[in-house]
């Protein structure tokens, strides 16, 4: 059965399952009648919807989950039990995991596991609506016990129904819908270590396999895997791999989402979503599932504040920075996915949303004609855990760059929460977005709307041209105290490309002498988030001189608005090399690198599988269809 077949097959039975047994949870208030046939399209059957674990499957909408854990067996010592498995910890006796294959459905996820001396692979994939795994054990400790493999099975979420054991195996229960989960391993007596589930439990000396539906062998069981098992590789696939394990589900608001980490997000009580990094993710789904790209943009925006705009954060709990937001890509992002799948009805549903939040910079970050980054102390709610708000550190954070060298002279009034700087990124991002809104409104029949963002467009773009230093050849940031430029340049200063702000001489200019020049953003790795000629670059320190995968995204997407093929050819290859290097490696895919070896390991500071890190591979993929 083919992947598209197969998925509609999944979805064919979660309908069915939905009428046995009502959906557990009620639609989020404000769907469209489209959007939440999106969200129902994507939040059914097994995958790795689970934050907290990557050898952990659940079946939605009923939320059944089969768990895979290791115990480390010491005849000397105590025992240590693996419950559940995360990718990019560090620890001395935390998991190492490599990530292997996970296709957009999850009719295919493998990963390899290392953990105090033990190691194994875990493959799972699809057989119409039932689940099958193989755990494989892979080269162990010489010498040691061999580990006990543990396959738990529950209900998550306080999702009705349950799990018990039965004499040959584990049935799940839920309203009239039973499920049967079987494995085959041999039973060790139970141990005190150990989930307090319903779970199989056995020495792992061989490939055991799991099962639901009925019991599979594992010869039947490695024959589902080598059929599913993807038998491509290159950028698309890598693409559709870190978003396959980036992607969960939020069951407080009943959401398919793709946060940037599951470290990140586990550590922010379930998930976190921050503004341009999940509409970033939006355009890398766009390259292979319709469905998650729409609900990548569209919960970010939903996120919205009561003063109208986009947060910085939003995690579980509910809490947000009401304080701030951050750069504004929504547009050109929402503009792009109705370009590449041409349904108006996503215009339609974010249109009002993005409108907001336009005129919401506009009216809160204007300062002398200029737009500025700030922090707003007196919106509600405040997170009194979050010592940022109303100080200058909480108008960097609304840069997304939290702490670039761009802004370490910047002036900032207390009283108004505005950092005094105009600052020449935000404005063109924030000309971009009324550029691609301007679009949006013609598509939708807009007539006023296109207006006013056709006026804002040209009195911010007018104000972004005297942001140009004819002395310096490129585009600069302003302290609106003294009047003088900040003579510091980050591929910020490149913005203006993706507004079409810059003229074609000056677009040549910034690119021969600034963009192309190894002794400032060019060279073996490229590019850096300061120039390398600035004293800060040494720092290699998160946003003070390491390579981005926006900011390279950025920058290529200005390129395409000129005659300059050379550099964004130039652009496109350095950063899918760069990408290239720690994925084939070692599976990674990083916050950040660093700007003179490439690496991401170099530093703690850079998440080691941070979805917005495959933006350097888009743009060659971008690349290849031009």
């Amino acid at each position: 059965m083919d992947p598209e077949t197969q998925l509609a097959a999944r979805c064919l039975a979660c309908l069915v399952c939905g009428l046995l047994l009502a959906h557990p949870a009620a639609a989020e208030e404000g769907r469209s009648p489209e959007y939440e046939a999106v969200q129902r399209s994507l939040a059914c059957g097994w995958n790795t919807w689970d934050t907290h674990s990557v050898a952990a499957q659940v079946l939605l909408p009923e939320a059944f989950t089969v768990r895979v854990g290791l115990r480390h067996n010491s005849a000397l010592y105590a025992e240590a039990f693996l419950p559940d498995v995360q990718i990019g910890l560090r620890g001395k006796d935390e998991e190492d995991v490599t990530p292997g294959p996970h296709t957009w459905n999850g009719s295919y996820t493998e990963i390899e596991v290392k953990w105090r001396g033990d190691a194994f692979r875990l493959e799972s994939a699809h057989e119409g609506g039932d689940l099958v795994m193989l755990a494989t054990p892979l080269t162990g400790k010489p010498g040691s016990l061999p580990p006990t493999l543990v396959v738990s099975a529950g209900v998550l979420w306080n999702r009705p129904g349950g799990a018990a054991r039965t004499a040959d195996h584990i049935e799940f229960r839920a309203g009239t819908r039973t499920v049967g989960l079987y494995w085959t391993g041999t039973e060790e007596p139970v141990s005190a270590t150990g989930p307090a589930l319903p779970h199989y439990s056995g020495v792992f000396r061989g490939p055991i396999g799991i099962s639901t539906g009925r019991p599979r062998g594992v010869e039947e069981i490695q024959t589902i895997l080598a059929r599913e098992r993807p038998r491509t590789q290159g950028t698309a696939r890598a693409i559709e791999t870190v978003m396959g394990w980036d992607t969960l589900y939020d069951p407080s608001k009943d959401r398919v989402i793709s946060p940037v980490s599951r470290l990140w997000s586990s550590g922010w009580g379930g998930y976190v979503l921050f503004d341009w990094d999940t509409f970033f993710a939006a355009s890398l789904a766009a390259t292979g599932d319709r469905s998650l790209a729409y609900a990548d943009a569209i919960e970010t925006l939903r996120e919205e504040t009561p003063q109208g705009f986009v947060p910085n954060y939003a995690r579980a709990g509910g809490w947000k920075s009401c304080d701030r937001s951050e750069p504004p890509v929504g547009a050109i992002t929402l503009l792009g996915l109705y370009q590449t799948f041409h349904e108006k009805w996503l215009l339609r549903d974010t249109f009002d949303a993005l409108m907001r939040w336009n005129r919401w910079w506009d009216l809160h970050r204007q300062l002398d004609g200029y737009l500025v980054l700030g922090t707003d102390a007196a919106n509600k709610p405040v997170d009194p855990d979050d010592p940022s708000i109303g100080t200058l550190q909480g108008a960097k954070y609304e840069s997304g760059l939290d702490n670039s060298p761009l802004y370490d002279d910047a002036p900032f009034d207390a009283k108004t929460g505005r950092m005094e700087e105009a600052d020449v990124g935000l404005m063109g991002l924030y000309v971009a977005d009324c550029n691609a809104l301007c679009e949006i409104a013609s598509i939708l029949g807009k007539s006023a709307e296109h207006g006013e963002l056709e006026a804002r467009s040209a009195r911010y773009a007018s104000s972004l041209a005297t942001l140009w230093d004819e002395k310096s050849g490129i585009f600069l940031n302003k302290n609106l105290r003294t009047g003088a430029f900040v003579h510091r340049m980050a591929p910020t200063c490149f913005y203006p490309l993706l507004a079409k702000a810059a003229t074609p001489a000056q677009a040549e200019r910034m690119v021969r002498e600034h963009l192309m020049n190894p002794a400032e953003f060019w060279g073996e790795w490229a590019i850096p988030s300061i120039a390398r000629s600035d004293p800060a670059f040494k720092d290699q320190d998160y946003w003070r001189g390491r390579i981005w995968g926006p900011m390279n995204y950025l920058v290529y997407l200005g390129l395409r608005n000129y005659d300059l093929a050379e550099a964004r050819k130039g652009l496109a290859e350095k950063s899918l090399a760069l990408f290239n290097k720690e994925w084939s490696e070692k599976g990674h895919v990083h916050e950040n690198y660093n700007a003179d070896t490439g690496s991401g390991d170099d530093v703690t500071s850079s998440d080691r599988f941070y979805h917005w890190g495959a933006l350097l591979g888009l743009m060659g993929y971008l690349e290849a269809r031009r």
